[in-house]
């Protein structure tokens, strides 16, 4: 499936397209030929990390996820779940009152768990992956043989409102105009400092700086996907890195998906109810 060179109007900006043509060939050239540069030799913590914003809430359907990557403690994986308090602490003492202010912008617990999970990862490095995502028992050594950036690629068709199957869209040439190519933020797995984590981190941070008298900023470009899409796009073609600073996991639903449905999903706490809106925690207990 190819683009049709025709006067068929194209769906995205134009800085948009160019990122998602950038994401694509990141996404569809083989990863055989793309070898960590020496500074990331080094390989991540063997640490699994995961946010809920009210633990004293959290959902019995997301807990049974969260509980799914225990398993992997018997191969020599930690686990350490965070809420909103031991985040903010964990930033504040970290990286400082910037940065804590940031958190504190968010206004959404899915833009929290964005925000922790770039600082988590610039700072101790591991693995980032969130409390919806279940582990389906393969295994996930390869991921930990050096220090580049393991991404999930994703791909949207603006066409028909539904995402495209990865078995699709990581083939070579396989495109259409209403695609859109860009990075997950979930799973993370990277070195501390990683180039790429620190400039989504600094893109997160200025943008949630921006004052708007007018409406809440946006939850994906402020912090979700289209940020890190964005900060790839940048490190890379800034030069200031090769593109073998990232692995792109082709094949990451054989390790683990997003579970759906959940009962969050259905009120507030989904952000996609709640982009850009004032955000009022639920009062719910576990379901």
């Amino acid at each position: 499936m190819n683009v049709h060179e025709s006067s068929e109007e194209d769906p995205l900006k134009k800085d948009e397209r160019v990122r998602s043509n950038f994401v694509r060939e990141l996404v569809q050239r083989p990863n055989e030929s793309a070898r960590p540069p020496a500074a990331l030799l080094a390989t991540p913590p063997r640490r699994i990390v995961q946010f809920w914003d009210d633990l004293g809430r959290l959902p019995r359907d997301v807990r049974e996820c969260m509980e799914s990557w225990k398993k992997l403690e018997q191969s020599g994986f930690e686990l350490q779940v965070f809420d909103e308090n031991s985040a903010r602490e964990f930033i504040r003492i970290h990286l400082g009152s910037r940065y804590e202010s940031a958190f504190d912008k968010c206004y959404h617990p899915s833009m929290k768990s964005d925000y922790f999970r770039y600082s988590y990862i610039f700072v101790e490095g591991g693995f980032y992956v969130d409390a919806d995502d279940v582990y389906h028992g393969t295994t996930i050594d390869h991921l930990f043989t050096d220090g580049r950036l393991k991404l999930q690629p994703f791909c949207y068709d603006i066409a028909t409102d539904q995402m495209v199957p990865p078995s699709v869209f990581v083939n070579p040439g396989a495109n259409e105009l209403s695609w859109i190519f860009y990075f997950n933020t979930t799973p993370l797995i990277a070195v501390r400092n990683h180039p790429i984590i620190e400039r989504a981190l600094l893109n997160a941070t200025t943008s949630l700086e921006q004052e708007s008298k007018d409406k809440l900023p946006e939850v994906q470009a402020t912090t979700g996907p289209g940020n890190l899409t964005r900060s790839v796009f940048e490190v890379v073609t800034d030069e200031s890195c090769p593109k073998e600073v990232l692995f792109v996991v082709h094949d990451w639903e054989e390790t683990s998906t997003s579970k759906w449905p959940l009962s969050y999903r259905s009120d507030k706490r989904n952000w996609r109810l709640s982009n850009q809106q004032a955000y009022q925690a639920s009062l719910q207990a576990e379901e």
